[in-house]
């Protein structure tokens, strides 16, 4: 007598049933990986400000303690890109490095610019209290002074002046670079910074604090 051996398939509800399984175990893991990849974008920011910041320390020691003082994004001019942050410390960083890019900035402008950060200082300068007192050292210049002397005494005091801004936010609520926007969706807060202590942490833009 042979025995006959029978191969029982897969039914349709049992096909469905594992289809369901499989449907709702990639529902669970896309967000995971989605939020596992935010924080890693996160933390490598965190990283790259914290590199452009050993760059401007190099600045201030080279310049005697000068703050770097430039436009708080770089210009796009038919002729290429003009100031900003990037440009004034190529000596200590190249213009081209990674780090002056957030890995989360998707955004074709930041690419033109060479820079997905805001650098503060360039936007405090333009403060009515520190323009005042620019102007007042301009005055005090004899009339023969050239134009390349009068700009070196206006950066330098725009400079000394909003380095004092810094030096007093004992709160450290402002950021000497910080994402030109919110591009940290996914995680805890959406803008990082790095302040004038040298710390690169997240923070809060709307309500001025920031958070460890």
């Amino acid at each position: 007598m042979m025995l006959t051996r029978t191969h029982r398939g897969f039914t349709l509800v049992e096909t469905l049933v594992a289809i369901g399984i499989i449907t709702l175990l990639v529902a669970i893991m896309v967000p995971t990986v989605k939020m596992v990849q935010a924080e890693s974008r996160n933390t490598a920011c965190l990283s790259n400000l914290k590199q452009n910041y050993q760059a401007l320390q190099a600045y201030q020691t080279a310049n005697k303690g000068i703050l770097a003082m430039c436009e708080f994004l770089p210009v796009v001019t038919p002729d290429g890109i003009e100031g900003g942050l990037p440009n004034l410390l190529s000596a200590y960083l190249p213009v081209e490095s990674a780090s002056w890019f957030c890995p989360a900035d998707f955004d074709s402008e930041s690419t033109d610019t060479g820079t997905s950060f805001t650098y503060l200082p360039g936007l405090l300068r333009f403060a009515p209290e520190i323009q005042l007192e620019v102007l007042q050292a301009l005055v005090q210049l004899p009339p023969q002074t050239i134009e390349r002397q009068r700009t070196r005494v206006r950066l330098e005091t725009e400079s000394k002046l909003t380095a004092r801004l810094f030096e007093n936010d004992t709160k450290s609520l402002f950021p000497l670079l910080m994402d030109s926007e919110d591009r940290h969706f996914g995680t805890r807060i959406p803008r990082n910074g790095v302040f004038y202590d040298g710390s690169a942490r997240a923070m809060i833009v709307e309500a001025n604090t920031a958070v460890d």
